[in-house]
């Protein structure tokens, strides 16, 4: 069921961090009212200044969540701050709950998560259908946290699992690059990876859709294998050529291939970054 929209429509982001402020501003962009929620008040002021309305709250605290205003959509693109104090699980799936239960009237709720719920699939193709059996702990919460926001808000919520963020200022293991640190994986394995500007084009547009689907895997949909993204991260940055460590535990990007065209499917979208090369080459260049 589509929540009604008002006119303006009225949108609150939860974590306006480098995803977070992006789909801020592209709804600011396109006529919304826009409030964000943030835990620092030298970062409201920033957002303040961007036009946003800034709402100081920190959702590990329940105390501070009080008078939030009555939205159409909600983001939740929290991200995780180990200085924080709070345990992962208490900010995605404590957190989360303190911020559905706080919120007034019925908005639709974009939760961002991530592919790493799945583990090493050996490059298996994984996509909405695949059961997903996470090793690390934050595939884990998230796992938790999207069934919480699927019990708590039937029908109007979507998670969407976003592979790798890579864009201006964020690019994967550059600086161990530049340093010529090796990199923990299989050069041979796959990476899985969406442009920022164009992951943000995604969340607005299943906000605007009338009826998405409960998840959404997100990707560009052209997986690569690490040697080569690697390789060309190096040549454009005049970096050493990569070296590789086949025998160091795997923190994050286990090997597998992620499958988003059930969101191309169902919500139309054309990326400025249809692959990570054309998005490298776009930052660098």
């Amino acid at each position: 069921m589509t929540p009604p929209v008002s006119n303006p429509p009225r949108r609150l982001v939860v974590g306006c961090g480098y995803l977070g402020t992006r789909v801020a501003t592209r709804w600011l962009a396109g006529g919304s009212r826009v409030w964000a929620l943030t835990r620092s008040p030298a970062r409201a002021r920033e957002l303040a200044a961007l036009g946003i309305e800034p709402l100081v709250a920190d959702v590990t605290q329940p105390e501070t969540i009080h008078n939030l205003p009555e939205v159409d959509t909600v983001f939740w693109g929290v991200g995780f701050d180990r200085a924080g104090g709070a345990t992962y699980r208490d900010v995605h799936v404590a957190g989360l709950g303190r911020l559905l239960e706080a919120l007034p009237g019925r908005p639709r709720i974009i939760l961002s998560s991530s592919t790493g719920v799945w583990g090493d699939e050996d490059g298996r193709v994984v996509d909405e259908s695949t059961p997903a059996h996470p090793v690390r702990e934050a595939g884990c919460v998230l796992l938790e946290a999207e069934a919480l926001l699927h019990a708590a808000t039937p029908g109007r919520g979507t998670a969407l699992r976003f592979a790798g963020l890579y864009g201006p200022g964020r690019l994967p293991r550059l600086e161990d690059l530049r340093a010529g640190r090796p990199i923990a994986a299989d050069p041979d394995s796959w990476l899985n990876l969406i442009h920022v500007d164009d992951a943000a084009r995604i969340v607005c547009a299943v906000a605007a859709a009338p009826s998405p689907q409960p998840l959404y895997v997100v990707s560009d949909a052209t997986p690569v294998r690490r040697r080569e993204w690697y390789g060309h991260l190096a040549r454009l940055t005049g970096s050493p050529s990569p070296t590789w460590d086949t025998a160091a535990p795997r923190t994050r990007g286990a090997d597998k291939r992620v499958d988003p065209s059930l969101l191309y499917r169902d919500i139309p979208i054309a990326l400025e970054y249809p692959d990570s090369f054309r998005g490298l080459d776009a930052i660098l260049r």
